[in-house]
């Protein structure tokens, strides 16, 4: 089933788009590779959003292996979709979201030595710590998503932490779509209807790419946004920034 929402004027249920958000870490990894500002971030953010993403992702690590603390503020100023942060909820960390003020901040449970996100929040443990943190970004108008695996119940317990949405950790699907893509995409439906029982707004990331996304968001119901940028950084080395945009868009599409 395409993703939809409920109108009720019309009393039925009307397809919607999934938005795409790009992640532009890996970007800032091949300018940090020189040490100069080539590629240049910001003017590459504004070409993104003019290609027609509807949001921009940047994770900001403690050794600014990549994106830096500063290009959140850089970023801030020249934004116009929607910006969202993603991270470990460090002290550091939230003092950058609460300065910068992005539309979304995304908890992730990285450790400072990951080389990538490679699991989501256990939020029955972790619950008391992730609502304090959720109500502090709230109080500042920041909306707010947690990073879990596509268990039920973490999707479930993270509606007592407060938050807005939750982020459906992606890898576990990208991995078994190619011999597999219904078994692979079967957790996923089961944690979005979670989400749905639970009033929670759903988003996805994580080794999504242009083989696999239109499958995914065609079958998770109530899929908001994604977020990605590994592969379609990789993918426009080949076919073109602007290109693959559009290619993620018309998959996208209901």
């Amino acid at each position: 089933m395409p993703n939809s929402y409920f109108c009720p004027r019309n009393n039925v249920r009307q397809p919607v788009m999934v938005r795409l958000s790009v992640n532009v870490n890996k970007i800032a990894t091949l300018r940090n590779a020189r040490g100069g500002n080539m590629p240049d971030l910001v003017k590459t953010v504004r070409d993104i959003e003019v290609f027609g993403a509807a949001g921009i992702t940047i994770h900001p690590r403690p050794d600014e292996r990549h994106i830096r603390y500063q290009d959140a503020r850089d970023l801030r100023a020249v934004v116009t979709t929607e910006l969202n942060i993603e991270g470990n909820p460090i002290p550091e960390f939230i003092d950058l979201v609460l300065e910068v003020g992005p539309e979304q901040v995304t908890l992730v449970p990285d450790a400072p030595d990951a080389v990538t996100s490679n699991a989501g929040w256990d939020t029955r443990a972790h619950g008391k710590f992730l609502s304090g943190v959720i109500a502090e970004f709230q109080a500042a108008g920041i909306r707010t998503s947690i990073f879990v695996d596509p268990d039920p119940d973490f999707v479930t317990a993270a509606r007592d932490t407060g938050t807005d949405r939750v982020e459906l950790y992606t890898e576990g699907y990208a991995h078994r779509f190619g011999t597999d893509p219904a078994a692979a995409v079967r957790p996923y439906v089961q944690a979005a209807e979670a989400a749905a029982r639970a009033g929670l707004g759903l988003n996805a990331g994580h080794d999504l790419n242009l083989d696999n996304v239109a499958y995914f968001a065609r079958e998770v119901t109530g899929l908001l946004e994604v977020s990605i940028g590994h592969a379609l950084i990789c993918e426009s080395l080949y076919l073109g920034l602007e290109n693959v945009i559009a290619l993620y868009q018309k998959r996208l599409s209901p």
